[in-house]
């Protein structure tokens, strides 16, 4: 009787059940942590803004019986950064935005509703009590707190934290994963070109997505197709903190990645219920953890991209969450129920999802072109409007 074959889920659970984080750590001045992830949380010392200020360009005063009509000499400018005088009685103060609120002033009125006479200013239009004005910890009141450990910080992130004084963050070191291609087929570019041989491209896919989630890649290049050399490289990745390599996971004669990493630990899952993708390995070479992607291209991004995202999160310290698909029309058919679950490349138009002409787990142009995966489960089949589920890349 046949095996069935591992849900796509179950796989992505494995992996990061069969993985830890890393515990190594280090404090960078927040100007180096773009891109790294944090190992403890952190909350705001300060409210921001530090002080009630004003939204606009204009005047502050005190709404309290003012109407239109009104006229009040100026008694003070302030610009941001400058520290403003409690506002005199029946004055109005010119004020810039950022600037801090007067001590007596409830509301700021736009210069636009106003008409300077020298060293007066008359109201155009009426003013409300606390109108154009930004109050003290209107976006973060102080004990806040911001991001919590495992967050992957952004541009956005790092400028949050320098708005409440946070000069330096604790991260995790980046992750090295050792990077191999097997194959005696392989060249690199730059080689002149041979019969039977094709150039790797994996080697320069996976080094990309690698560098994109924040990883240092320790590139051990291609390894001959040979037991004795499989293994050799697979010792020296193994010092890393995950071995990642691309072809020699099937059960062709000169596939020797699976029996290599049996010998030198263990292997805990082979094949997966995936189009393109099935012949997926993850294990051990000695206490470090391997996964094996299928050679072909489209095969290894696919992979990737649902799976190996996945545990390098979960090693690297930072917060996952499972990809929730959208649900959009097909502007396309597959009469044929499908055999194993499928993700086509796809792209999303505004009239709906297409696909990709050559589904082929060899058409990397089919990556290159696609903004989506479009998942096609066990047995389903599809007719043109039908919605499937869509993954945005």
């Amino acid at each position: 009787m046949t095996k069935k074959l591992i849900s796509i889920e179950s796989a992505r659970q494995q992996l990061i059940d069969g993985v830890s984080t890393i515990k190594a750590t280090e404090t960078l001045p927040l100007m180096q942590a773009f891109g790294r992830v944090l190992a403890q949380p952190y909350q705001a010392g300060i409210n921001v803004p530090p002080a009630d200020n004003s939204a606009m360009d204009g005047y502050a005063v005190n709404s309290m019986g003012l109407q239109v009509g009104s006229s009040l000499p100026i008694s003070q400018r302030i610009a941001a950064g400058e520290v403003a005088q409690p506002l005199l009685a029946g004055t109005a103060a010119r004020i810039f935005t950022g600037a801090e609120i007067p001590v007596g002033a409830d509301a700021v009125i736009i210069q636009e509703d106003c008409r300077l006479e020298g060293d007066r200013v008359t109201l155009l239009a009426p003013v409300k009590p606390w109108e154009n004005i930004r109050p003290q910890g209107q976006d973060i009141h102080a004990g806040t707190r911001l991001l919590e450990k495992g967050h992957y910080l952004g541009a956005a992130d790092v400028a949050l934290l320098a708005s409440v004084n946070i000069a330096e963050v604790v991260v995790y070191r980046p992750l090295r994963v050792a990077l191999l291609s097997t194959g005696d087929e392989l060249l690199d570019p730059g080689q002149p070109q041979m019969p039977g041989k094709i150039y790797n491209s994996n080697r320069y896919l996976l080094t990309g997505l690698l560098r994109d989630l924040g990883c240092d890649v320790v590139d051990l290049g291609i390894v001959a197709d040979t037991l004795d050399a499989t293994k050799a490289a697979l010792q020296q990745a193994a010092e890393a903190d995950v071995i990642l390599s691309s072809g020699g996971v099937s059960v062709g004669e000169e596939d020797h990645v699976k029996a290599a990493v049996t010998e030198l630990g263990k292997l805990t899952l082979w094949k997966i219920n995936l189009k393109p993708g099935k012949p997926l390995a993850f294990g051990y070479v000695g206490e470090t953890p391997f996964v094996g992607l299928p050679g072909n291209p489209v095969s290894a991004f696919v992979t990737f991209t649902l799976l190996v995202r996945a545990l390098l999160f979960k090693r690297q310290g930072r917060s996952y969450v499972s990809p929730q698909p959208l649900r959009l029309p097909a502007l396309f058919a597959l009469p044929n129920p499908r055999k194993r679950c499928e993700y086509l490349r796809g792209r999303i138009t505004p009239a709906g999802v297409e696909i990709y002409p050559q589904q082929s787990s060899g058409a990397l142009s089919s990556v290159v072109w696609a903004n989506c995966l479009v998942r096609i489960d066990v047995g389903v089949s599809v007719a043109e409007g039908d919605e499937v589920q869509v993954y945005p890349l």
